[in-house]
Order: C-alpha cells, then sequence, then structure tokens
C-alpha cells in the first residue's frame, strides 16, 4: 500500500487526475488546490463547474485551511459520526476577501458554498497526508448516469481518460454507497441534502 500511496501522491503533485476507491463510491479526484486539474475533471465528467466538487481532508487542521469558521456543531458531527458524512459550508464559513480560501472558485458551488468530509479510511487518511493538501471527490461517473457501486461498473470513458487509475481495492465486491451530505448554516441550522 505505501508504494502505491507514494506513486498516486507523485501524480497529484504534477496536477494529474486519478481514479481511486473513496471512503464511499469510486470517484475521479485531483489536487483540490490545483485550479487546472479541476478543470479536467469537469471535462471528465461532462459536468458543469457551477455545481461544485467535494474536497476530502484529513482532519480538522486540514479542514481550517479551507473553512474559516468551523461551527461547534459541525465538528461535533465530524467526531460523532462513523459512516462518511460531508458538510457543505455556506460562503459566510470559508469565504477570505471574496476568495474561497486556498482553493479555486471552481470548487464551490455557484452560491460560493464548499462541500467538504473528514475521511476516516485508513488509505485515504494516509494518501492525504502524503499529499499534504485535500482531494477532490466526485463520483466516477459521467454526469447524469448514476454512480458505479464498485470498480467493474466504472464507464470506459472515464478509465480511458483520467491519467491514473489507483490500483487498491478494485476487486472489492460489495455495492458502495455515497456519503450522507448535510448543509450547516450560520445559525447553526442543519438541512439534509442526501440521507
Amino acid at each position: 500500500m505505501n508504494k502505491e500511496i507514494i506513486k498516486i501522491c507523485g501524480f497529484l503533485k504534477q496536477g494529474k487526475t486519478i481514479l481511486y476507491p473513496s471512503d464511499t463510491v469510486w470517484g475521479i479526484g485531483c489536487d483540490a488546490e490545483n485550479d487546472h486539474a479541476v478543470r479536467r475533471i469537469y471535462e471528465i465528467k461532462k459536468r458543469e463547474d457551477s455545481k461544485g466538487l467535494i474536497v476530502l481532508v484529513s482532519g480538522l487542521a486540514m479542514l481550517t485551511t479551507y473553512v474559516a469558521k468551523v461551527p461547534s456543531k459541525a465538528v461535533d458531527l465530524i467526531e460523532n459520526t462513523q459512516s462518511p458524512l460531508t458538510i457543505i459550508y455556506p460562503v459566510e464559513f470559508h469565504r477570505v476577501n471574496s476568495q474561497a480560501r486556498n482553493l479555486p472558485e471552481n470548487v464551490t458551488a455557484k452560491d460560493g458554498s464548499l462541500a467538504l468530509r473528514i475521511v476516516k479510511d485508513s488509505f485515504l487518511m494516509a494518501l492525504i497526508n502524503c499529499h499534504g493538501r485535500g482531494i477532490i471527490s466526485t463520483s466516477a461517473n459521467l454526469s447524469g448516469n448514476p454512480e458505479p457501486k464498485n470498480f467493474r461498473k466504472i464507464d470506459d470513458r472515464i478509465l480511458n481518460q483520467v491519467d491514473y487509475v489507483v490500483n487498491w481495492q478494485q476487486n472489492r465486491q460489495s455495492n458502495m454507497k455515497p456519503s450522507k451530505i448535510i448543509r450547516i448554516e450560520l445559525d447553526g441550522k442543519i438541512e439534509i441534502i442526501r440521507e
């Protein structure tokens, strides 16, 4: 596993795209801070860049490089949830002088909100820590098509366009599912976007 992680980190640092097993479904990823690589992901998925992408981070310290104000309610949820949980932070939590904090504009949604998830999976944790920055996570499907339940279900049009296919968990047979998504508002109100 260590050799594979070092190899993947090399691709991420070069601004390349990867196809990898996330803590939910197989995903397309890249260095979250690399504008060119992020644009390439939208091209591969044939997706509008106004929809935003999820950024995976390894812990609260890395989360605060992208979100200036992490509400205590979000910290409680992160620490007490065992299954993958993506939190959408409104623009007011992460903007600095009207710019996304340490991220290209095309990572955020049209309304300026930003989706982040702290991973608990050991492979992803090691990968993100090796890279030292957040990694984009978006399902490995063409926009509008269902996300693949396992590696064998990934469309060849995705497989043939990414720069590197991660050699990890490709034989896992179990059906995978996307993360729960919630949005946390300035007043602490929580909206469930996806169960």
